[in-house]
């Protein structure tokens, strides 16, 4: 009996692999499906028939000699790529800036891994790692599941996670093969250490492909999948389709008019949103925009509009898209994760992505989003150490963009005076830099997104 354990850890988890077409082909190459989620179960009333099982899981919480050795095990993998910019800004920022109890230990740790910071080193504290939660009662309750379930392997949707490490301890244990797909282009180059070590990974693209070979030199080529990602399957999925006349009724767009789009990111890093937004809308007011343009804003699903607030008084005219993503459980620790999409909000970005003419956004993922429409892309980042602004600018070094960077695929807006030339300059030629955006889909991407979900399925189910 083919039976496949799918670990979902959350919204964003949810959207690509249950509100894309991979439950559905799972269902047709699998005898039996059972769903861990990090969600409450209620999230799936669409998607449960009788292969279907959901299950939700005790939510581990670390102890502190587990915070430890994990803390060892990521800070020490920091350590030995800082020669990459992300790498090494995340050791930056979280290097603790007071002198109590734990950030005096956090110090420790950063000293001894500037020095030791091997393959082996690494490992040994991982081993360390999971030995210490070994014996815990959320780790048996993992192992009794798992015992019971007899998953033929788990897969895993998110690999970096650390309180799903003691479910793949339990799978490791028990013997259950578990594999992982890499959740996102930026997590390879610039995040901390992978949860474990799986037996089989999905990637995106020959790119990433290379990059997990770079970072994790055990890994077996034989190993490693290219399959693309299901988190733009929906842009071809017709459930998730609308007409461009029933996109301009619902939010009220003059369709003689252009559609600039700002996309924002949450607020940890998205702190000069508001002063992108506006310096777009006033650009419009003052018709230094040679063209008819609207402003469409689009909002972090992480979060709701509320400190969009006084822009929207300020600025009547420009148009809101706060995303319908549904908080499904209070009170939880990260409450972001508890998100999920509703179908609605799938089909009202697509109809942004297909429809309008520009996006301006900050480093986003969304730049592929629009690129996969073909449509201009400028990244507005006001920020440096000089300005006295939220210093956005050094994402252009991340090695992840500064791939698109360096492709020629966006254009760069470090002030307003140059977002608003480039906005100009795109809407006369929007499709001047076409080639250079094929050329960074097919990079990141790697696969058509036709027929994504049935892809990973068919990988899944060899294996």
């Amino acid at each position: 009996m083919k039976k496949l354990g799918i670990v979902i850890t959350d919204g964003v988890g949810f959207r690509n692999f249950v509100m894309s077409n991979f439950i559905i082909e799972a269902s047709q190459q699998f005898d039996k499906i059972v769903i861990y989620s990090g969600l409450p179960a209620s999230c799936y009333r669409d998607v449960e028939n009788c292969k279907i099982e959901i299950k939700e899981l005790t939510v581990f919480n670390e102890g502190k000699v587990t915070w430890a050795f994990r803390k060892w095990k990521e800070l020490a993998h920091l350590q030995k790529y800082k020669i990459f910019y992300g790498m090494n800004d995340n050791l930056v920022s979280g290097y603790p800036k007071n002198n109590s109890i734990r950030s005096i230990f956090i110090k420790i740790i950063y000293f001894f891994t500037k020095y030791i910071n091997s393959d082996s080193s690494i490992l040994f504290a991982e081993k360390m790692q999971f030995l210490s939660f070994s014996k815990n009662n959320v780790t048996k309750e993992y192992l009794e599941l798992l015992k019971k379930d007899t998953p033929s392997h788990l897969f895993f949707t998110h690999q970096r996670p650390p309180y799903l490490a003691p479910f793949l301890y339990a799978a490791i244990q028990l013997k259950i093969p578990a594999g992982t797909f890499i959740f996102s282009w930026d997590n390879l180059a610039s995040k901390g250490r992978m949860l474990g070590n799986f037996d089989y990974f999905l990637v995106w693209s020959q790119l990433m492909k290379e990059e997990l070979f770079y970072f994790y030199p055990n890994v077996k080529n034989e190993n490693v999948k290219i399959v693309g990602t299901p988190q733009f399957e929906p842009y071809v999925l017709s459930k998730y389709e609308s007409t461009s006349e029933s996109f301009f009724a619902k939010f009220g767009l003059d369709n003689a008019k252009k559609i600039i789009c700002y996309s924002c990111a949450d607020a940890s890093i998205g702190q000069n949103d508001p002063l992108v937004i506006k310096a777009i809308a006033e650009g419009i007011r003052n018709n230094e925009i040679k063209h008819q343009v609207q402003l469409l804003v689009r909002t972090s699903p992480a979060e709701d509009d509320s400190r969009f607030r006084s822009i929207r008084d300020e600025f009547p005219g420009i148009i809101w898209n706060v995303p319908k993503w549904i908080l499904t459980r209070e009170n939880h620790s990260e409450n972001w994760s508890q998100r999920i999409p509703s179908q609605e909000d799938i089909s009202d970005l697509r109809s942004i992505l297909e429809n309008s003419d520009l996006s301006i956004n900050m480093c986003s993922t969304m730049s592929l989003d629009f690129m996969l429409f073909d449509k201009p892309v400028i990244n507005a980042v006001f920020g440096n150490l000089e300005n006295g602004l939220y210093n956005d600018q050094r994402f252009l070094n991340y090695d992840h963009y500064k791939k698109v960077v360096d492709s020629n695929a966006v254009m760069i807006a470090k002030n307003t005076k140059v977002l608003i030339d480039q906005i100009n300059t795109t809407l006369n030629n929007p499709s001047e830099r076409m080639k250079y955006r094929k050329a960074m889909i097919d990079l990141q991407v790697g696969k058509e997104l036709v027929g994504t979900s049935k892809r990973i399925i068919k990988v899944l189910s060899e294996l």
